[in-house]
């Protein structure tokens, strides 16, 4: 009898995020140990409907896995007698871990994590309330200034309020903010989905119309013009920091067009940084990844301005997988491959002492 385990891979999904997590789902695939694990897959389409394919990895990046012959409606049934997934025909799969790549809303915001707990199944990441505050660039913020993290200036505002008072509400935003330019960003998406860097007031009323496409809540931040640089996280009780990695972004700022649209953008391992200043980047981002309760890995971003002042910009709980994602990319350059390291996320989910 075989020992191997079942590793259910979970991707797509409703959000603005589909395609990416597309992409993350198709990489690991092409690199997930299959000696050591069975592979099932279910993908969620942009309407919610839950599939489980056995689509190639190129069909899953092209987005045709969705027509392929021989899919089957199946999903995680909350019930833990079945600890897995249940089939359009009434058939009980057991799954032993999920590794979820189902990237922005009701993927990396607690609500799969919640369903995945109720269940008794294993799976790869942070838990509820970690995942939930880690999505919410808001209240990641408050937990980062409640913990003395260094970070730009901001400023929160909900829709319904500027769309009734914008003027004041503008006003608001640049007594405390000062001089533009300023970032607008929806408080709960990944990827730059509805980012804009804003340089006056009809650009700012703009940015958060755009921005308020994604989320009611709205963050407006103070520019820091530095270097940006990111740090992977990678454990539980004595989680691990990767090398410093800086984005070099063809756009203006690491845009969604920047990191996926073919535009150049380069993420290499950061050079011409002093130890110290290393040592302090990788130091704060396990200090904030604890802080927010994180577990299994996460991606920490920072900006860093002239030659060492360090501010925590945010964190991603489920980085993307892609293969040109920064997170696999830094663990790489630690010596640790792109298999290697899906096994050890796989493991320590299912380590009895970490659950």
């Amino acid at each position: 009898m075989s020992d191997k385990k079942t590793v259910l891979i979970l991707f797509g999904g409703m959000s603005s995020e589909h395609e990416v997590s597309c992409s993350s789902a198709a990489s690991i695939l092409r690199n997930i140990d299959r000696d050591r694990y069975n592979v099932r897959v279910i993908g969620i389409t942009k309407k919610g409907a839950w599939i489980e394919t056995a689509a190639p990895p190129e069909m899953i990046e092209d987005g045709t896995w969705v027509d392929r012959i021989n899919n089957r409606n199946a999903f995680i049934c909350p019930d833990r007698r079945v600890h897995g997934i249940r089939t359009e025909r009434g058939k009980d799969i057991r799954i032993d871990c999920v590794f979820s790549v189902l990237h922005g809303k009701y993927g990396e915001d607690g609500a799969m994590q919640g369903l995945l707990e109720l269940a008794g199944i294993p799976y790869a990441g942070s838990g509820v309330l970690s995942s939930a505050s880690t999505m919410d660039k808001v209240v990641s913020k408050v937990l980062a200034n409640a913990g003395g993290i260094r970070q730009a200036e901001y400023c929160v505002l909900d829709w319904f309020t500027f769309a009734t008072q914008a003027a004041q509400e503008i006003q608001r935003i640049e007594e405390t903010l000062g001089a533009y330019p300023y970032f607008v960003k929806p408080a709960n998406t990944g990827s730059s989905v509805g980012v804009a860097k804003v340089r006056d007031r009809k650009e700012l009323f703009e940015g958060i119309k755009e921005a308020a496409k994604y989320d009611e809540k709205i963050l407006v931040e103070e520019t820091i013009v530095g270097r940006e640089l990111e740090v992977a996280v990678l454990g539980d009780r004595n989680p691990h920091a990767s090398p410093v990695g800086e984005i070099v972004a063809a756009d203006e700022f690491y845009s969604y067009e920047a990191k996926y649209g073919g535009m150049g953008s380069v993420a290499e391992v950061a050079e011409n940084l002093s130890e110290e200043v290393a040592d302090r980047i990788r130091e704060t981002a396990v200090e904030v990844y604890k802080l927010l309760g994180c577990s299994g890995y996460s991606r920490v971003d920072f900006f860093l301005k002239g030659e060492d002042e360090i501010y925590f910009n945010e964190i991603n709980s489920l980085p993307g997988f892609t293969s040109i994602s920064m997170y696999p990319k830094l663990w790489e350059a630690a010596g640790v491959s792109y298999s290697e390291l899906i096994t050890r996320l796989i493991e320590n989910a299912m380590d009895e002492d970490n659950n």
